[in-house]
C-alpha cells in the first residue's frame, strides 16, 4: 500500500524538472513512509512513497524494472494470489518475495492485459512499455485504490492523489470546472469515475485499462466487470469456503494485522474467519459517547463469544471535532460524507498498534443490506402506471391514509432510485445548477428497467457496487493512508464478488437483508446475540451544526469566496445553509456537502 506519482511525455515535449516532481511526489509521502524512489528516462518520470508490507527490505522497494529491461512499473496495492500465480507459471527466479516482483515477471511472460486479467487484489499500476513507447494505467476491479491521470498536449501524469494531478505544472493553469460532475459532488458527495470536477483530470474505472502511446491516443478496454443481468443461484455453503479462503489470503503479511470489529454483521464475520486462520489476531472497535451510534458494547460481546482480543478506542465528541480540520487534510479531492471523521480516527488510533486491518467493507453492496432496496422493490409498481394517473392516486390514497409516500411523484423510476443517493435534492441542484444535467456516465448508473422484482434487486445491487461503495471505498483509503495504514477488503477478492454475485433474494422482508452473511455468522455466534439493526458510523452531525461548527460553517459558506462561483448560482447554496440554521430544513447531510466543498477548496487549491 502505497502512493505513487508518474510522468509520460508526449512526442516533442520533456518531462518537468526533478525538483518540481519530487515536491509534487512527496504530497502522497503519508501514504509511504518507509522508501521513497525516482526514476528518470528521456520521456518517462516515476515516483513511489513505499509502506512496506510484503518483503519489507529493500528488494520490494519501486519503481521496477522488468527482466528484460522492457516494462517500468509503480504498484499501490496487494496481489493476493502472487505465490499462486509465481508458481503456476513457473517463475523460479524471483530476486524478492514481494507480489511486485510477480507482476513484473508476468508482464514480460504474459504481456500487460493478460497479466492484469491474472491479478486478484486491490491495485493501480503504472505501466510504461519501453519497447512500444506507450503508457498503461489499470485499477482493481471494484476500485479500491485510487488512480487519477490527467492527460493533455504535453502527456500523461497519474498519481494516487488528486492534488498530485491538479498540481501538476501541465495542468494547474489551465484548470477547468466540470459544472455537470460539480453538480454530481453537491447531490452525491464524491467523484464518481471515470469524472473529476476537472476536465482534463480523470479516473480509471474499476477493472479497466487505459492505453496511451507516444501521440496521446487512447484505447480504454474492460478486463474485469460484474454484469447487471441476474445470474444463477448458488448456496451458503459454497459462499463459506470461498469467504474463508478470502480471509486467509489476505492475512499474509511481513507487518503486524487486525481486524475492525463493528457490533453489525459484516466484520464480526471477517472477524471470526481471520480468528480461525490466525488464533493470535486482535480486533479494534471505537467507541463514543452517543448511545444511540456506540456499537462497543455489541462489538465486546462478540469479542468475547470469538475468544479474540478486542482493543476499544473511547472518542468524545471533543476528541472528533479537534479531528476534523486534519481530517480534512486527508482528502485531497472533494468529498462528503461526514461518517469519514470517525473512520479518520479509529484508523490513525489502530495504525498506533498495526499496519494493516481487514475491513468489513462491501458486505452491504453485496449482499442486499441496504433497507432503500426493499423501499425500491415494494414501491416499483407505482412507476407501473403513467405519470399524471400515479400522482392522482397516490394523492388521494395519500389523504385517505392508504399509503403515505411520495414516489409516485418522481417522473421516473431512474429517479425515484437516484433521489435515495442524493444529499441535496433535485430542486435545489437544480436552481444551483440550471441547464446542467448530470454526466452521461453518472446517468448510465441509474438506468434501470423495470421489470421482475428478481431483476430489478440485481439492478440495484450493480448500482451499489459500482457507484455508493466508491464513495464508501473514497473515505476507508483517504483517512486510513493518511494514517500509513493498509485497509483489506476480503469481501472485495475477486473470488468472493463473483461468488456473491451468483446470490440473489426478493427481499420479502427486513429479516432478508444481507440473509446469507447472517447464515454464516450464526454458526460463529449465538443467534439472540446477533443485532440486525444497522447503526451506522456517524457522528451527530445535527447538533454539531448547530452548536460547535456553527460559526466555521458560516465563515467558510459565507464570509470567504465559493470556489467555482461562475458556474452555479452560490446564492441558492447559502440560502439553504441559513434555512438550515433557522430550522426551516433538517438536511445535515446537504449542508455538510457544501461546507465539505468550501473547506476542500480552502485547504488544497
Amino acid at each position: 500500500m502505497c502512493g505513487f506519482l508518474a510522468e509520460f511525455s508526449f512526442e516533442n515535449h520533456r518531462p518537468t524538472s526533478a525538483e518540481t516532481f519530487k515536491n509534487l511526489l512527496s504530497l502522497s509521502a503519508h501514504r509511504g513512509p518507509d522508501s521513497t524512489r525516482i526514476e528518470s528516462a528521456n520521456n518517462f518520470q516515476l515516483g513511489f512513497n513505499r509502506l512496506a508490507i510484503l518483503d519489507i527490505s529493500e528488494n520490494g522497494n519501486q519503481p521496477k524494472c522488468s527482466p528484460t529491461g522492457r516494462y517500468h512499473v509503480v504498484f499501490n496495492g496487494e496481489i493476493y494470489n502472487y505465490k499462486h500465480l509465481a508458481e503456476i507459471h513457473h517463475l523460479d527466479n524471483l530476486k524478492s518475495t514481494s507480489d511486485t516482483e510477480v507482476i513484473m515477471h508476468l508482464l514480460d511472460k504474459e504481456g500487460v492485459e493478460n497479466t492484469v486479467a491474472l491479478l486478484n487484489g486491490m491495485f493501480a499500476l503504472t505501466i510504461i512499455d519501453t519497447q512500444t513507447n506507450s503508457c498503461f494505467l489499470t485499477r482493481d476491479f471494484a476500485g479500491i485504490k485510487p488512480l487519477f491521470y490527467g492527460i493533455n498536449a504535453y502527456g500523461v501524469v497519474s498519481a494516487s492523489q488528486f492534488d498530485q494531478v491538479f498540481k501538476h505544472d501541465w495542468f494547474k493553469t489551465q484548470l477547468q470546472l466540470r459544472a455537470e460532475v460539480v453538480k454530481e459532488y453537491f447531490g452525491f458527495g464524491y467523484m464518481q469515475a471515470p469524472n473529476t470536477i476537472y476536465d482534463t483530470i480523470f479516473q480509471v474505472n474499476p477493472g479497466e485499462l487505459v492505453h496511451v502511446n507516444y501521440t496521446g491516443a487512447i484505447t480504454k478496454t474492460t478486463i474485469k466487470s460484474f454484469p447487471k443481468a441476474q445470474s444463477k443461484e448458488a448456496t451458503d455453503s459454497t459462499l463459506k469456503s470461498v469467504l474463508q479462503d478470502t480471509v486467509e489470503r489476505q492475512l499474509v503479511s511481513d507487518v503486524s494485522v487486525a481486524t475492525f470489529l463493528s457490533g453489525g454483521i459484516d466484520s464480526p464475520l471477517i472477524s471470526a474467519y481471520a480468528k480461525h486462520a490466525k488464533p493470535d489476531i486482535e480486533a479494534f472497535t471505537l467507541k463514543v459517547n452517543d448511545p444511540k451510534l456506540n456499537e462497543s458494547e455489541i462489538a465486546k460481546a462478540y469479542a468475547e463469544q470469538l475468544n479474540l482480543k478486542l482493543d476499544i478506542v473511547s472518542v468524545d465528541d471533543t476528541q472528533l471535532l479537534e479531528s476534523i480540520d486534519k481530517h480534512f487534510e486527508g482528502f485531497s479531492e472533494p468529498f462528503g460524507d461526514y461518517s469519514s471523521i470517525p473512520t479518520y480516527v479509529i484508523t490513525r488510533e489502530a495504525k498506533k498498534r498495526h499496519t494493516v486491518m481487514l475491513s468489513g467493507d462491501g458486505g452491504d453492496e453485496l449482499f442486499f443490506g441496504y433497507p432503500r432496496m426493499r423501499d425500491v422493490l415494494n414501491k416499483r409498481l407505482w412507476f407501473k402506471l403513467p405519470f399524471p394517473l400515479r400522482k392522482l392516486i397516490a394523492k388521494l390514497t395519500n389523504t385517505l391514509g392508504i399509503t403515505k409516500t411520495w414516489a409516485p411523484y418522481f417522473k421516473s423510476f431512474n429517479a425515484f432510485v437516484a433521489n435515495k443517493h442524493l444529499y441535496l435534492s433535485q430542486a435545489i441542484l437544480d436552481k444551483a445548477f440550471s441547464k446542467v444535467s448530470f454526466s452521461k456516465e453518472m446517468n448510465a448508473l441509474y438506468q434501470f428497467k423495470n421489470t421482475s422484482r428478481k431483476d430489478v434487486l440485481q439492478q440495484l445491487r450493480w448500482n451499489e457496487f459500482y457507484a455508493h461503495l466508491q464513495r464508501v471505498l473514497v473515505k476507508v483509503d483517504r483517512a486510513s493512508m493518511h494514517h500509513s495504514l493498509e485497509v483489506r477488503v476480503p469481501f472485495l477478492d475477486k473470488a468472493a464478488i463473483e461468488k456473491a454475485w451468483e446470490l440473489s433474494s426478493e427481499l420479502k422482508d427486513r429479516s432478508d437483508l444481507k440473509l446469507p452473511l447472517k447464515s454464516l455468522l450464526k454458526n460463529e455466534l449465538p443467534e439472540q446475540l446477533i443485532n440486525t439493526k444497522k447503526m451506522g458510523f456517524a457522528v451527530p452531525l445535527y447538533d454539531w451544526l448547530h452548536n460547535e461548527l456553527k460559526s466555521d460553517v458560516q465563515s467558510f459558506v459565507f464570509d470567504k469566496p465559493f470556489y467555482g462561483d461562475s458556474i452555479m448560482d452560490v446564492s441558492v447554496l447559502r440560502q439553504y445553509v441559513e434555512d438550515f440554521f433557522n430550522k426551516k430544513h433538517h438536511n445535515s447531510w446537504g449542508v455538510w456537502h457544501i461546507y465539505a466543498w468550501q473547506k476542500w477548496s480552502n485547504i488544497h487549491q
